[in-house]
């Protein structure tokens, strides 16, 4: 029972996203309105961490499932894809690139800020 609680929780959320969506003229997902919105919930402490913690973690862990579908569309349409296949590499191993090179960036950038805020304290 706690799991259906926890996972009507997130989808009460991913449904807001959605009338979110709709309200507002801007070119954003609904899955991004209701990941922002979960976001802002769990910090402000309006839904307790706990509250959704379990069915997150499983929602995470079977993640690489979730790929299986686009990926048979992909193939579905493979036509329509077959001329532009090159540009299609490129670009995903170029923007693979730059997210692993900012996301490397930004983590070496919050551990030294880290560092440098508990060596202030000890000070």
């Amino acid at each position: 029972m706690k799991w259906m609680k926890q996972f009507g929780i997130i989808l009460l959320i991913s449904f807001v996203g959605e009338i979110l969506e709709k309200w507002i003229p801007l070119p954003i997902p609904a899955s991004i309105y209701g990941i922002i919105l979960l976001f802002l919930c769990l910090k402000l402490n309006i839904i307790p961490h706990e509250a959704v913690h379990e069915t997150g973690k499983f929602l995470i862990e079977i993640m690489p499932l979730m790929f299986i579908p686009a990926a048979v569309g992909l193939l579905e349409t493979w036509d329509v894809i077959a001329p532009a296949w090159l540009e299609y590499v490129a670009v995903t191993v170029i923007s693979t690139w730059v997210v692993m090179i900012v996301s490397g960036r930004v983590t070496q950038f919050v551990i030294r800020r880290k560092r440098k805020d508990v060596q202030e304290n000890y000070v």
